[in-house]
């Protein structure tokens, strides 16, 4: 049986930045991702790659940035005026927040730029802008 679109499948992977940098892996997580083929769940590269495959074939793919979270948009840097945090806190590039959008969502902003009259906030996807490496296992197929 060949995974098609709209079929239920586990794999394990381990996703790997250009330089071997192990960004994440489904043994971390202590299970396989499991997700419906062409639903869009996971990213276009990663979907696209297990179609095809069997349970129990292995696989090495490379996306490069824009078939997995894209280039970073510009638009998703912006300034933040410092009094707008919490009197308590004192950021720095690098930590991470938790930004409310109007609709009631919350997303994660990373910090790049701190002065005294503000910060700066990137809420690009962490992995935007890299490429992106996996070695996947199908696990199982339902």
């Amino acid at each position: 049986m060949t995974i098609k679109k709209g079929d239920k499948v586990k794999v394990e992977y381990t996703g790997t930045f250009d330089d071997g940098t192990v960004f994440d892996a489904s043994e971390k997580h202590g299970k396989p991702l499991e997700f419906e083929v062409g639903a869009k769940q996971v990213i276009k590269g990663f979907d696209d790659a297990v179609v095809g495959m069997k349970k129990g074939e292995e696989k090495e793919i490379k996306l490069a940035s824009k078939e997995a979270y894209g280039d970073p948009n510009p638009m998703l840097v912006k300034k933040v005026p410092r009094e707008q945090l919490p009197k308590d806190q004192d950021p720095k590039p690098g930590m991470m927040l938790v930004i409310g959008t109007p609709d009631g969502k919350q997303i994660p902003a990373r910090i790049t730029d701190v002065t005294d009259k503000e910060i700066t906030v990137d809420i690009n996807h962490p992995l935007a802008g890299k490429n992106l490496n996996f070695k996947l296992k199908i696990a199982d197929i339902s």
